[in-house]
């Protein structure tokens, strides 16, 4: 312990000097008392937790409160009125607020951005004007254990196109004994079997992993061998730096609910490359898609809008896209992603030197005894090659124990069955000192269960 007691120093002076940590004040954390803290001293119940959870749900930004009780008192006041009033501002330009601030974070024009839907929706609208299999070219290339949702959409168009998703759908596995794709054995399939590939479409960053994949150099090897690119940015968006446009992405797709901290269920979005503006237009229009001007008068006949937001079916969710704008605003306040990049390395960097110092991390699974306590961390080392979440893998079968011993004390993070915990300090609210609480939390969750035996019998010491 007298190792991590010794960096509490050192993570208060970075913290004192961080330049963004005014903004952990315009969120509300959950408290050690609304988790059920119960290994946490009574005088600190009512402090923040340490919620390392934000890359499965973001906590609340105090502007995003804000405005939906806005919205709900316009809803009260104005009802229906509320769509045109005020003018210019009324529901119906709602989406022109969010649109330009999403832009921004993930490197795109604002044509390219459409706040809309949700994203598995969204995956497969976009699936269904982009995946247009041939006799010859028909094969979905992407990662094993891609997130589930995403593997449902892949194996549901590729049937509703009569075809076998054993064939159709190409899974690239880590290579045996790894956990991360290398970047030349993705190029080298995308070479070897390209011809035969008609989308490519990985996660921007593995949910489970935490690997950030090379979406530049993916992207523009698949494209010179006729492949369409779309990504999946549910980890990415908000978490790490993008630029989609400069890329020549195709399309993609995320959520917001994780690091863009709009609240469960919140609004997905899409992006569409104004390349494609002149080339394809939706194959499941929607009356929000067609153009403003001509709209509410209910023409028989679709006109789009052009680009991304054409892509629009149904009016969107008032409540849902003020919350997402309240976080949208924190982030355009920060600096954008520039900053909260600069950050996210120094604390993942800073949580990752702790873990490795504690008496119970292995430098990998295998070099764990048989029943040994311990954990390895399962995401990259290499900063480029992931944002903020960090993925440990719990050896001796004794996960669950160990995810409820950080609860107990305070820690929030979170687990992916059977045996791994992932946590993700956030540069937007979490501190240093967050970090030295997770990593001492670790200790002394490890020193306080006792065999693994024991531990599997559920007689914890």
């Amino acid at each position: 312990m007298s190792f991590l007691s010794s960096d509490k120093a050192l993570a208060t002076s970075l913290d004192a000097e961080d330049p963004i940590r005014s903004f952990r004040d315009r969120f509300v954390l959950p408290t050690n008392r609304s988790v059920s803290a119960s290994e946490v001293s009574a005088d600190h119940l009512d402090d923040p937790c340490t919620y390392l959870c934000g890359n499965s749900l973001g906590p609340l930004p105090k502007r995003s409160r804000e405005l939906v009780l806005n919205e709900l008192d316009r809803w009260a006041s104005l009802a229906v009125e509320g769509h045109f009033t005020p003018k210019g501002h009324g529901w119906v330009e709602q989406m022109d607020d969010l649109n330009p601030i999403m832009a921004e974070l993930i490197g795109a024009k604002t044509s390219e951005t459409a706040c809309m839907s949700t994203l598995t929706a969204n995956l497969h609208l976009l699936m269904g004007s982009f995946y247009k299999p041939t006799s010859t070219r028909y094969k979905i290339l992407c990662e094993t254990k891609a997130f589930p949702s995403d593997q449902y959409a892949f194996t549901s168009q590729v049937i509703a196109h009569g075809l076998d998703p054993q064939d159709a759908i190409l899974e690239l596995h880590p290579r045996p004994g790894e956990y991360h794709l290398r970047e030349e054995d993705i190029l080298k399939t995308i070479s070897e079997q390209g011809s035969s590939i008609a989308l490519v479409l990985f996660s921007g960053i593995q949910y489970y992993t935490g690997q950030f994949f090379p979406i530049k150099s993916v992207t523009e090897a698949a494209i010179a061998q006729g492949c369409i690119v779309g990504w999946d940015l549910a980890h990415a968006v908000g978490n790490v730096p993008l630029q989609l446009h400069d890329w020549n992405v195709d399309f993609a797709v995320w959520c917001s609910y994780k690091y863009l901290n709009s609240g469960p269920g919140g609004m997905g979005g899409l992006f569409v490359h104004e390349k494609w503006d002149a080339k394809e237009s939706p194959r499941s229009a929607g009356w929000w898609g067609h153009t403003l001007d001509s709209r509410f008068a209910m023409p028989p006949t679709f006109s789009p809008i052009l680009g991304a937001q054409g892509f629009q079916q149904s009016n969107p969710s008032v409540l849902a896209g003020a919350s997402l704008l309240g976080s949208l605003e924190v982030f355009k306040e920060a600096g954008g992603m520039k900053p909260l990049r600069e950050k996210s390395l120094k604390m993942t960097h800073f949580l990752e030197s702790l873990l490795r110092k504690s008496s119970y991390f292995k430098p990998s699974s295998s070099s764990s005894k048989e029943g040994e306590k311990g954990f390895a961390i399962i995401t990259p080392s290499d900063p480029s090659s992931r944002g903020c979440q960090l993925s440990l893998l719990i050896l001796g079968g004794i996960m669950q124990p160990v995810f409820d011993g950080l609860k107990a004390r305070g820690v929030i993070g979170d687990e992916r069955k059977p045996d791994v915990i992932r946590l993700a300090p956030i540069p937007l609210y979490n501190t240093f000192e967050d970090c030295w609480k997770a990593a001492r939390a670790l200790e002394d969750t490890f020193a306080s269960l006792g065999s693994t035996e024991s531990v599997n019998g559920l007689k914890i010491a």
